[in-house]
């Protein structure tokens, strides 16, 4: 439950924790989340206790880094710096070296030096040629301090690089929705040892949100470039069809308009006048009565 809420809601994961530790106080693990938990929760004085008892009981220094930001949270600067150099820094994971130099660049920046923030930065695992999980958060935070000592060109540079590094390792923006796979068989992309191959970023990085306006507009650019009228194109034809058909109802309303005063519907087909008001046109009908009435005594045919 700890590691649940550890993001989004770390008081309450701290919570869990501290009761997980009430219970099994003496298991390594218990201490590693309780530490992390106050850690995210502000609680640093907590965080610090927990993560050294996690050290003596394992012996490992993976949450070095955060020990470091403990004793930076705490003012006690010259701990941290000792913390930092301590012959234990040599044992950490390329990772947590990373995370390790961003804290120190933290101390740095506290303190005015923004020129010592940078060399806190210049690692071995400052490579742009090459993509681990750590290359964006390493690779931004080096941009920021290169803006710190008015390098503004090379820190764009550096954060173009790590949206290169993201497109490259499917993280960030580039990162695939999370779908859950009820499988037993877990399968996971596992980045190579020797991370991924990174392009060089001395030109703009499309964003992936844009790569559909940009092929629209080549096309557009396409069609232009080919000096094609747009009457040439199939659209266009298209668009003249429904033209032409838009054209000829303009016409008949203009007849039907000059036709108001003709009330008599039959008038089209009884050749009858605009003053001609009668429907049923009473005297046409008797006519045609007595035609009907003569043509059956001529011996024409008959009903009934």
């Amino acid at each position: 439950m700890a590691g649940r809420y550890l993001l989004d809601l770390p008081e309450l994961a701290l919570e869990h924790a501290q009761a997980a530790g009430r219970r099994g106080g003496r298991i390594a693990a218990v201490r590693e989340a309780t530490g992390i938990a106050a850690y995210e929760a502000g609680d640093y004085a907590l965080a610090l206790k927990e993560l050294r008892t996690f050290r003596r009981m394992t012996g490992a220094d993976v949450h070095l880094p955060l020990m470091v930001d403990c004793e930076r949270a705490l003012g006690r600067l010259d701990k941290a710096v000792e913390l930092a150099t301590s012959e234990a820094v040599d044992s950490l994971e390329p990772a947590e070296k990373v995370e390790l130099a961003i804290v120190l660049a933290g101390m740095r920046r506290d303190q005015g030096d923004a020129q010592g923030v940078v060399d806190a930065l210049t690692i071995p695992q400052l490579d742009k040629n090459r993509g681990f999980p750590y290359s964006p958060r390493l690779f931004r935070a080096y941009a920021e301090a290169l803006r710190g000592v008015g390098r503004d060109r090379e820190g764009l540079t550096w954060d173009r690089q790590a949206v290169v590094a993201e497109a490259a390792l499917g993280t960030g923006q580039f990162a695939e929705p999370e779908i859950i796979d009820f499988d037993d068989e877990e399968e996971t992309e596992q980045v190579p040892a020797n991370g991924v191959a990174l392009a060089d970023a001395e030109e703009p990085v499309a964003e992936p949100i844009a790569e559909p306006v940009a092929e629209a507009t080549g096309v557009q650019a396409a069609g232009d470039a080919t000096g094609a009228d747009d009457g040439d194109r199939p659209d266009d034809e298209s668009e003249d069809v429904l033209d032409e058909g838009a054209d000829e109802e303009p016409e008949d309303t203009e007849d039907q308009e000059g036709r108001e005063e003709d009330l008599d519907p039959d008038d089209d087909f009884e050749g009858g006048s605009e003053a001609d008001l009668d429907p049923d046109d009473d005297a046409e009908l008797v006519d045609l009565d007595g035609e009907a009435a003569s043509d059956g005594e001529d011996g024409g045919p008959r009903h009934g």
